[in-house]
């Protein structure tokens, strides 16, 4: 018989010692819950009732300057009729496009005053012709070239604003400082939104004057504003401006923040195309030049030498997920009174004259002795001592010491192609493209 070879019993102890008993310890499991995200605790700014033009025996022209000089200063402005005013014509621009496509304007559309406005930004284009870039290698910061632009249409703007039906010298003074705003800073060639505001204003103030109606607020969008997004991009490829601040002040863009509003408010209740829709390059193809949303973005994506939203424009890839058109709209609302008109880093570069007027009690530069943003020193720097060392900083600089110049994205991909058509090694990036 086989022996039988027993097999020692392991102690319970030591069985129940090594292996410890977990089936009281661990937490039972759970079906996983979809939590609803947080609600916005900002209302929607509302549209409010735009005011009739001032009687212009009221008024007295003035050149346009600073006013929101402190926080007190900034505190009037809020609380203020102009305030409104700007809500008003802004968010009434907004309204008077939705659910219209470019295409849907006709030409005979078009009141003379329109009519006359396209001619004026025609006008700008034959001065960027006549004002050359300047030769600098392959820089991709700003063209000093862009001055002499500038400089020539100061010089032509007077007479332009003279077909508008403008007469007097000190209403024309007035009106063309929002006007030549609207193109960038002649001093530290750089452009941002606060630029494309001033855009906004000189129309309103064309406004204030009777020249336009609210009749006229279709095409202004639509045509108007259409073609000076048009021109600022002919002006980016030509001077490469720098970015006034880190990717805009709202995070939308190096540029813009406006034909993300206007072109929300045209895609409220498209039937097909949803926030999603920004993915998709045949969408951007075929429907970018008749809602300026999807513009706007063919053009960014164009421009940058990284592909993919995601990594170049995170926050427009972030709004892309919002389910409908309507909260879209309602952020860029929000963005706009929370972003722009409620910070004071950006109100301090408001400009206020006789037809967009400043709070009487509100402070002045030459009171305070704060120089004028034209006297500003070539590329806006500041000098500053800082533990016994000269520092200068950079007015269009992130805020680190001692500020790093960001190049202009669109100068960036223009490079490129001319590397490619020439043959030569594609342009190395750089973290700000």
């Amino acid at each position: 018989m086989p022996s039988t070879i027993e097999t020692p019993e392991i102690p319970k102890e030591n069985n129940s010692a090594g292996i410890p008993d977990l089936r009281n310890r661990l937490p039972k499991l759970q079906p996983r819950r979809r939590q609803a995200p947080p609600s916005n605790p900002l209302p929607v700014p509302e549209t409010p009732n735009l005011p009739s033009p001032p009687q212009l025996s009221s008024l007295s022209f003035q050149k346009p300057t600073r006013r929101i000089l402190s926080r007190a200063d900034h505190d009037l402005f809020l609380a203020s009729p102009t305030y409104k005013l700007l809500l008003a014509f802004v968010f009434g621009l907004a309204d008077s496009v939705v659910d219209t496509p470019v295409s849907a304007l006709k030409d005979n559309d078009l009141s003379p005053a329109v009519k006359t406005i396209l001619k004026i930004l025609d006008n700008v284009q034959d001065v960027i012709n006549r004002s050359p870039p300047e030769e600098q290698g392959d820089s991709r910061f700003g063209n000093k070239g862009f001055r002499d632009f500038v400089d020539l249409a100061a010089e032509e703007h007077f007479g332009w604003h003279k077909e508008l039906g403008i007469e007097s010298e000190e209403a024309i003074s007035e009106v063309s400082t929002y006007f030549l705003q609207a193109f960038g800073n002649r001093t530290r060639i750089d452009y941002g939104s606060g630029h494309e505001l001033n855009f906004i204003l000189w129309l309103l103030c064309l406004y204030q004057l009777g020249i336009i109606t609210p009749a006229d607020f279709r095409p202004l969008v639509l045509k108007v504003f259409t073609r000076y997004l048009t021109l600022m991009r002919v002006i980016q490829s030509t001077y490469y401006l720098e970015p006034a601040g880190s990717h805009g002040v709202w995070g939308l863009d190096d540029y813009q923040f406006l034909p993300f509003l206007f072109g929300a408010s045209q895609l409220l209740h498209h039937p097909y195309i949803r926030p999603l829709s920004i993915h998709q390059n045949l969408i951007l193809e075929q429907y970018g030049k008749d809602y300026l949303y999807l513009g706007q973005v063919n053009f960014v994506n164009s421009v940058k030498n990284v592909e993919g939203l995601r990594w170049h424009s995170p926050m427009l890839d972030d709004i892309s997920s919002a389910k409908s058109w309507e909260k879209v709209e309602a952020g860029m609302r929000r963005m706009f009174v929370a972003e722009v008109l409620k910070k004071l880093p950006v109100m301090q570069h408001f400009l206020f004259g006789s037809l967009v007027p400043a709070v009487d009690s509100m402070n002045k530069e030459e009171e305070l002795g704060v120089p004028s943003e034209d006297l500003d020193p070539e590329g806006g720097e500041v000098v500053i001592m800082q533990d016994g060392m000269r520092h200068v900083h950079q007015m269009n600089s992130w805020g680190d010491c001692c500020g790093i110049k960001v190049p202009s994205s669109v100068a960036a991909a223009q490079e490129m192609k001319k590397r490619m058509g020439g043959g030569g090694n594609g342009l190395r990036r750089i973290p700000f493209d």
